[in-house]
C-alpha cells in the first residue's frame, strides 16, 4: 500500500472520530481546535530540533552549548478560536520561531477574516459580535482598526501606481457619504474613475474624498490621472455637473464628452407630474434612441412642440447640455452600447453603497477610504471578461483614433 493511501486512510479515521457528536458548527470547533493545537505544537518542536540540530533527549544533544529551556505559554486567535499553546525555550535565547513568530497573537488567515468581513460593510462592532459568535474569540475594535489599517500602505500604494497611456473610455462619476468632521457631520463626495483599457476590461484608476462635488475639484482629478501616465481618453462619460465638460476639455482636449443619458432622463423627470411620466419618459427616449442625428434634433423639436407649454424647463435643460449629449451619434451601436450610460460605474456604485450601508457616519475620511477601496477590490475580482462587443467598438476606435494610439 502506498504512503499517500496510508495518509488519507489515517485521515478518514481522523475525520470520522472528529465527526462523532458535531451537529453544529460549535460543537466541530473544540476538536478542531485541539487538533490545531496538537498540530501548531507538534511543528514548534520540530523547529526547535531543527534550530539545535538534535532531538529531544538524544546523546546528541550533550555537551551542547545550547539546549532547551522548558516551554512560555502563549494564547493566539484562530479560526478555531482562542489556543493556549506551548512554545519551546533554548537557553542562549536564540530561537526564533516561525510559525508563531514573537509577539504574534493571531495565526495566519484571521486578519484576512477581519478585513473579508469589513469588505463586506461590517462595522468593528458587527465583526467583533461575529468572530465571538463563530470562533468564541474575543477581539477588541482597537484591534479591528489596526488589523484594517494595513490595507492603507496598500491603498496609497494602489492610488499612486502608474497607469496605461490610453483609455478608450473613462467613466466619471461620485457618490455621497456622511463624515465626522471637527464635531460635525459633514457630506463629502467621494469621485471616482473608472477606466476601460484597450483589451476591453475595466479598471478603477482612483478615488478620490473632497466635501463636495465640483468641476475644480475634477480638474484635479484629471491633472492627477495624467501625471500618473494617461496621455490620452478618446471619450468621458460624466454626469450632468456644471462646469465638469470645461474642466475635461482643460486638460484633454482632444477627448469627446457624453453626458449619461440616464442622468438626464431622471434630471427631467423631477419636473413631470407622475401622470405624465411614462408618456413623457417615452418621448425622450424617441430622442436619444434616434439612428441618426439630424433624427434626433427632429425628436427634440417635437418634443418642444408637445410638451413645453407644460415643462419647458425640460428642453431648455437638453438645448443648453445639445453638444455634450449628441457624442453617440458620431459612433455605430456597438459604441453607443458603451458610451450610452454610466451603467459601467452606476454598477459599481451599487457595490459601494452595500458596503456602506451600514456605516451611516464615518468616523473620518480614513475609514471611509478604508471601506471603499475594499469593497472596490471586492467588486474587481467579477471584472474577468471584456465590455460586450468590444473588438467591434475598438476596431472602430482604430480607425477613427488610430494616429492616437500610443506604442507602449
Amino acid at each position: 500500500m502506498s504512503s499517500t493511501m496510508i495518509d488519507e486512510n489515517r485521515l478518514e479515521e481522523l475525520a470520522v472520530e472528529l465527526a462523532k457528536g458535531v451537529k453544529t458548527e460549535k460543537d466541530l470547533a473544540d476538536p478542531l481546535g485541539q487538533l490545531m493545537k496538537m498540530t501548531i505544537q507538534k511543528a514548534l518542536d520540530a523547529e526547535m530540533e531543527n534550530h539545535l540540530g538534535y532531538e529531544k533527549h538524544s546523546p546528541a544533544g550533550r555537551n551542547k552549548k545550547n539546549s532547551r529551556n522548558g516551554y512560555s505559554s502563549k494564547t493566539i486567535k484562530g479560526d478555531s478560536g482562542e489556543l493556549e499553546i506551548e512554545v519551546p525555550r533554548d537557553r542562549e535565547a536564540e530561537f526564533e520561531p516561525q510559525l508563531v513568530k514573537k509577539g504574534q497573537r493571531r495565526l495566519l488567515g484571521f486578519d484576512e477574516k477581519i478585513i473579508a468581513l469589513y469588505a463586506k460593510g461590517q462595522t468593528t462592532r458587527d465583526i467583533a459580535d461575529t468572530l465571538h459568535e463563530m470562533y468564541g474569540v474575543e477581539v477588541s475594535h482597537t484591534l479591528i482598526s489596526q488589523v484594517t489599517d494595513s490595507v492603507l500602505e496598500e491603498v496609497e500604494n494602489w492610488q499612486n501606481r502608474p497607469l496605461d497611456s490610453v483609455y478608450p473610455i473613462v467613466y466619471l462619476d461620485c457618490i455621497v457619504i456622511k463624515v465626522h468632521q471637527d464635531k460635525r457631520v459633514i457630506k463629502k463626495a467621494v469621485y471616482l474613475a473608472l477606466g476601460v483599457n484597450t483589451e476591453g476590461f475595466k479598471e478603477l484608476l482612483g478615488l478620490w474624498i473632497s466635501e463636495n462635488e465640483g468641476a475644480k475639484f475634477w480638474m484635479g482629478v484629471l491633472t492627477e490621472l495624467q501625471t500618473r501616465g494617461v496621455k490620452d481618453v478618446f471619450i468621458f462619460s460624466v454626469d450632468g455637473l456644471t462646469g465638469f465638460p470645461e474642466a475635461i476639455n482643460a486638460v484633454y482636449p482632444k477627448s469627446k464628452i457624453q453626458l449619461c443619458i440616464v442622468h438626464m432622463v431622471r434630471n427631467s423627470l423631477k419636473y413631470v407630474s407622475y401622470k405624465d411620466r411614462k408618456e413623457l419618459a417615452g418621448d425622450l427616449k424617441q430622442i436619444y434612441s434616434s439612428v441618426t442625428l439630424n433624427d434626433a434634433e427632429k425628436e427634440l423639436s417635437r418634443f418642444e412642440e408637445k410638451w413645453d407649454s407644460r415643462y419647458a424647463s425640460i428642453s431648455k435643460i437638453w438645448r443648453r447640455n445639445w453638444d455634450n449629449l449628441i457624442t453617440i451619434f458620431d459612433y455605430p451601436d456597438e459604441i453607443r452600447k458603451i458610451i450610452y450610460t454610466t451603467n459601467a460605474i452606476e454598477s459599481l456604485n451599487s457595490v459601494i453603497r452595500k458596503a456602506i450601508k451600514n456605516r451611516r457616519i464615518f468616523p473620518n475620511d480614513k475609514s471611509a477610504f478604508k471601506v471603499i477601496y475594499l469593497a472596490v477590490q471586492q467588486a474587481s475580482k467579477k471584472w474577468t471578461m471584456p465590455l460586450r462587443e468590444w473588438k467591434p467598438a475598438m476596431n472602430r476606435f482604430q480607425i477613427e483614433y488610430g494616429e492616437r494610439f500610443i506604442d507602449e
